[in-house]
């Protein structure tokens, strides 16, 4: 049986990476190094930095980061795609260039008998009110169409800017450190969700950019997936086993 992975945020492309084509490449030999051994992968949103696709015109670069995705849903790989805070736009492009499944909204699926909730992680659970209304505005259809309008020069520009500006406003770029069970949104969020759905063996999540492995009951596990900026790790799921792994080129074997 092949391996099901999952990893999240990459932020390719983004003003505050110092070396962005040697982040590709790093995310693109792993990519290449499971794809013998993957049935499926699953990447929980925000791979690119800002990614807005106008009717004609997608965002430059990521040449071998798409090439790859390509390759992998030729060779009958399944990779589902799910928008996160920073790459909502993105619309049929990658699904019919490369091939991708992309999700919308957090995905229920069952693998191998086992009950999986996967999501990237925005707007689960978190009070943050201004988050709430930027979110609300950058999911509205109106508004997705008025920045439509905007040439692609600024409108990059400025969404690539935006990214920088919110990322450095934390020390050192990073999130923050695990805040503990009572405090974590997505911690409090799982807790409350497993109440009516009972059959959850796995959360999984991206966005908060820490890792994070946590049992909620005997029976259910939750996920948080770190990030391909500094910590390159992801899970793998062997059938039986789920795993928290750190890439670590030439030495991981999962």
């Amino acid at each position: 049986m092949k391996n099901t992975y999952f990893l999240a945020d990459a932020h390719l492309g983004s003003l505050a990476t110092e070396h962005p084509r040697t982040q590709e490449r790093r995310l693109v030999r792993f990519l290449d190094n499971i794809k013998e051994k993957a049935s499926a992968i699953y990447l929980l949103g925000d791979m690119f930095d800002f990614w807005h696709e106008y009717r004609n015109v997608v965002p430059k670069g990521f040449t071998r980061f798409l090439g790859k995705l390509s390759e992998l849903t030729d060779m009958g790989v399944e990779v589902h795609y799910f928008i996160g805070n920073h790459d909502i736009w993105a619309y049929d492009y990658l699904e019919k260039e490369c091939g991708v499944i992309i999700h919308r909204k957090p995905l229920t699926t069952e693998i191998n008998g086992k009950v999986f909730f996967l999501a990237h992680g925005d707007g689960l659970g978190d009070p943050d009110t201004k988050f709430k209304i930027l979110r609300r505005i950058f999911h509205n259809p109106l508004c997705q169409f008025l920045f439509r309008t905007i040439h692609p020069r600024w409108g990059m520009a400025f969404g690539l800017k935006w990214a920088k500006h919110s990322r450095m406003k934390r020390p050192d770029g990073k999130e923050p450190t695990y805040l503990g069970e009572d405090k974590e949104c997505l911690v409090r969020f799982s807790k409350s969700y497993m109440q009516e759905h009972a059959d959850i063996d796995y959360f999984i999540y991206g966005h908060r950019h820490i890792e994070l492995d946590l049992r909620l009951s005997k029976k259910t596990r939750m996920l948080i997936l770190g990030d391909w900026i500094w910590q390159f790790t992801y899970a793998v799921f062997d059938g039986e086993h789920l795993f928290l792994e750190e890439y670590v080129e030439g030495e991981s074997k999962l």
